[in-house]
């Protein structure tokens, strides 16, 4: 059991609030399905044509690895050619190199929360939360808690995501999202700057993640902390001891 009597809830989603199995078993299989044919039909639309831009500069050596691509001029140097089915292939090929990575790539993130939005939208996609979920972010919120989601996925793909559930939708729960276009969730200054928007002091807000890193870094950012211990959940690494908890029912506000 772990007692809170802060004013912020902050929450990683796959292996937190949703099974690792659905988002590697489902959500990935399904984007590498579909990019191919995803970015061939819609590469007229200048959202998309940017977020290839960024895929094609680092598939052209503008940026091999890391969060954001190598920027705006990056994007508008490649956003004329994105019409060439060659580069269209090649944007494809780096998106799936780096999904094979599993690579948390701000470009990456965004271009899988697009082609996941058809399914969602369609209903072949439908999001697992764990059975306590629901309840808990009932409750935080209705408490008047600021509850919030910390992923490497997009905010769009987040907010797809939590409106998609197998519960319902639970987007009326949640007062904001971020991703790593606020940082990396393994550095001390990601959570300083989320607190610093939720208008709150780190100490005030609980991080719950079943990755030992992301914990210690808001844990040195002055947050508290708890490890989420879900099945199917990998060692959670990290240096530091943190709380641990198998249902957020075991949260006590």
């Amino acid at each position: 059991m772990i007692v809170f009597g802060g004013r912020g809830i902050l929450l990683d989603v796959e292996g937190t609030t949703s099974s690792i199995s659905f988002v590697y078993d489902v959500l990935f299989p399904f984007a590498r399905r579909h990019v191919g044919d995803f970015l061939a039909r819609r590469a007229g639309d200048p959202a998309v044509r940017a977020v290839a831009a960024q895929l094609e500069a680092q598939a052209s050596g503008g940026q091999a690895s890391g969060g954001q691509a190598s920027g705006g001029q990056a994007s508008a140097d490649h956003l004329a050619d994105l019409c060439d089915p060659a580069v269209m292939t090649r944007v494809a090929l780096a998106a799936l190199q780096l999904m094979d990575r599993d690579a948390k790539v701000t470009p990456l993130k965004e271009l899988q929360g697009m082609i996941w939005k058809g399914g969602f939208d369609s209903g072949e996609l439908v999001a697992h939360v764990f059975d306590d979920v629901p309840p808990a972010l009932a409750h935080w919120a209705d408490s008047g808690l600021d509850v919030r989601i910390y992923s490497s996925g997009s905010i769009d793909a987040q907010k797809l995501f939590f409106a998609h559930t197998a519960a319902g939708d639970l987007t009326p729960h949640l007062r904001g999202h971020y991703d790593t276009t606020t940082g990396p969730k393994r550095e001390a200054a990601s959570y300083r700057a989320i607190a610093a928007d939720m208008g709150l002091e780190p100490q005030e807000i609980l991080f719950v993640s079943d990755v030992g890193a992301e914990l210690d870094a808001a844990r040195e950012a002055g947050m508290a902390t708890a490890l989420a211990v879900r099945p199917g959940n990998r060692d959670p690494g990290g240096r530091l001891e943190h709380e641990s908890l198998t249902s957020f029912a075991d949260i006590v506000t």
